[in-house]
């Protein structure tokens, strides 16, 4: 059940490393044998009907049409297994995905914020909660805004670009955006989520390899979209603590993060020239008079 990926290994799609993406697997795969049966068998049609109504042939055309109803069995057939797939597989898949969402008590929880071009993620630390984020606070030395005065904030932990998780345990990653819309995609998880400003939505997983699987961001989301890349590297427990232990250290001495250059070519930070200034912005005077 789990090695069902012959085509889509053939494609180059990483083999799977959760225990929930053999699911997308089959529907990924069912799907491509079922354009393949398709592909070919249209294939076959075109050559029968070159051959069928070739000029030497039919020197004369008809316009009888076509009498017999195999055709639009067929078609019916296409239709009947479209929508076995949406409503017998995908819907369901779907369903289970937003609706039966772990216990965050037996799970890893993880905030992951995107921005341009990169992701920052946030941990609660020991005490299992997390502690305030403010936006007016945020800063190279603090992408996130985390209110260090709070007391659940204390032990908080932070990363930029990889996070690590432990195997075998399930993880939820509640993903938003401090800029545009981006995608929090892990291929070889085959979970993916949209990051969109104003919103925490939670996406969820179960590893079961251990290893370093790429994170990309799966929108367009600026000159940089190319470079948005991160890791989430699959520890064992005693690795897992290592890391946790390694970040905690890390976390009272804390450099400033250099900022984050911009590609050649993006705009600056702020209004777009050209463009309407937001609300209560000061007026500037037009260059071009009136």
């Amino acid at each position: 059940m789990f090695s069902l990926a012959l085509i889509n290994e053939f494609l180059g799609m990483p083999p799977n490393a959760s225990a929930e993406g053999y699911q997308v697997d089959h529907i990924i795969e069912f799907s491509h044998w079922f354009m393949g049966a398709l592909f070919i068998g249209w294939w076959i049609f075109f050559i029968y009907c070159l051959w069928r109504f070739r000029q030497k042939r039919n020197p004369v055309a008809s316009h009888e049409g076509v009498t017999s109803g195999i055709s639009t069995h067929l078609e019916f057939a296409v239709v009947l297994i479209d929508a076995l797939l949406l409503i017998g597989f995908a819907i369901p898949l779907w369903a289970k995905r937003v609706e039966k969402i772990p216990d965050e008590k037996d799970a890893i929880v993880v905030h992951a914020v995107g921005q341009q071009f990169s992701w920052n993620f946030h941990l609660p630390g020991p005490d299992g909660t997390f502690g305030r984020r403010d936006i007016s606070l945020e800063s190279n030395s603090n992408p996130l805004g985390i209110d260090y005065t709070d007391a659940a904030a204390k032990d908080d932990l932070t990363a930029l670009g990889e996070l690590h998780v432990p195997i075998d345990r399930d993880v939820i990653i509640d993903v938003s955006s401090k800029d545009v819309i981006h995608n929090f995609d892990i291929p070889a998880m085959r979970m993916a989520q949209d990051a969109i400003p104003g919103q925490i939505i939670p996406l969820w997983f179960k590893p079961i390899k251990t290893g370093n699987f790429e994170i990309v961001c799966g929108q367009l989301c600026g000159l940089g979209h190319y470079g948005m890349k991160g890791m989430v590297v699959v520890d064992t427990p005693a690795d897992y603590q290592a890391w946790l232990k390694e970040r905690r250290e890390l976390s009272g001495n804390q450099t400033a993060v250099p900022p984050l250059t911009r590609p050649p070519g993006e705009p600056p930070p702020g209004p777009t020239p050209g463009t309407v200034a937001p609300p209560g912005a000061p007026k500037t005077n037009n260059p071009g008079g009136g």
